[in-house]
């Protein structure tokens, strides 16, 4: 991602992060997300607290500190125009303002998938027969795998609100992303200190389950457990100047699924697999918001399930 932001003018920064520990508990923690990210080869080290003071010194951390030296943040509305004009130069299309209703495998995807599409600009039913069905639909993602598997092989969609806060004053602005610890078995990473590409900060995302993944409305009683909870990392914040921003809605698999300690902690990454029995079916469920920085080597993978 980083080579191809700095090749193509895709704007981009390498924040760095933190991951803070504020008692024993939590440090031990740290320990384990630290062996995790060493197993799959992600670097992470551990921060001397002197040094984490000079470099923040309005984060609070009272026991431990665990970097992360290659997490960055981009340009999001940058990366996917380049990501769509890349697949029109290629000679893909895209159906803009047009709903999938019904899929049905032609037999068992052997003959193909028929896609019927509505559109707001026409009353007619359209379809189109691919012989490939990718299902990278993000929300409705599980709603149209359950069209094709069968019962004993479908999974209840699970939808996550998310709300975010914006700060208004100018201090304190760390100058690198912030979490709490992780904590096992949680829907979300807790509500984080984050930023854009100014320098702005803002904290969120926290968890708020919901029925209708269109439900975007923000929920202004959330604010002060949210400001308890910055506080406990970012102490001298101003409470009156952090606002209810806006809110997403992010796909689950569970409801204790953001946090992996191994096999049998009730971790749920995202599914990325080939449908047994359905040829040409590829699934891409509970793909949430890291799903769009690891998009490339989500393609990587894709392509290597349907051609390797």
């Amino acid at each position: 991602m980083y080579d191809l932001c700095a090749t193509k003018d895709i704007p981009y920064h390498n924040s760095k992060k933190w991951i803070l520990a504020q008692d024993a508990q939590q440090h031990e923690e740290l320990w384990k997300t630290h062996a995790f990210t060493k197993s799959i080869g992600v670097p992470t080290y551990f921060v001397p607290l002197s040094e984490a003071k000079a470099r923040e010194p309005d984060v609070r951390v009272v026991e431990a500190v665990l970097e992360s030296p290659t997490t960055g943040i981009v340009d999001s509305h940058a990366l996917m125009s380049f990501l769509e004009a890349d697949m029109q130069a290629r000679g893909g299309d895209i159906a803009f303002h047009t709903s999938v209703t019904s899929i049905e495998p032609l037999d068992s995807g052997s003959a193909g998938y028929k896609i019927n599409t509505a559109s707001p600009f026409s009353s007619e039913v359209a379809s189109v027969t691919a012989e490939t069905f990718i299902n990278s639909a993000g929300l409705a993602a599980v709603s149209l795998s359950n069209q094709i598997l069968p019962a004993s092989r479908q999974i209840k969609p699970l939808y996550a609100k998310g709300s975010y806060y914006s700060y208004s004053a100018p201090t304190p602005r760390p100058k690198i992303l912030v979490y709490p610890a992780p904590t096992t078995g949680a829907a979300g990473l807790g509500t984080h200190l984050t930023m854009d590409l100014t320098g702005a900060i803002r904290f969120g995302p926290d968890v708020e389950w919901v029925d209708d993944p269109s439900d975007l409305s923000v929920n202004e009683s959330r604010l002060p457990a949210a400001l308890d909870e910055i506080e406990t990392y970012l102490p001298v914040i101003q409470r009156e100047k952090v606002m209810v921003d806006y809110a997403g809605v992010r796909p689950k698999l569970g409801r204790g699924s953001a946090v992996s300690r191994g096999k049998g902690d009730g971790f749920s990454d995202f599914i990325i697999r080939k449908e047994e029995g359905f040829e040409g079916f590829i699934n891409l469920l509970g793909i949430e918001s890291p799903g769009l920085t690891s998009s490339l080597a989500i393609a990587d993978m894709v392509h290597d399930l349907l051609y390797k």
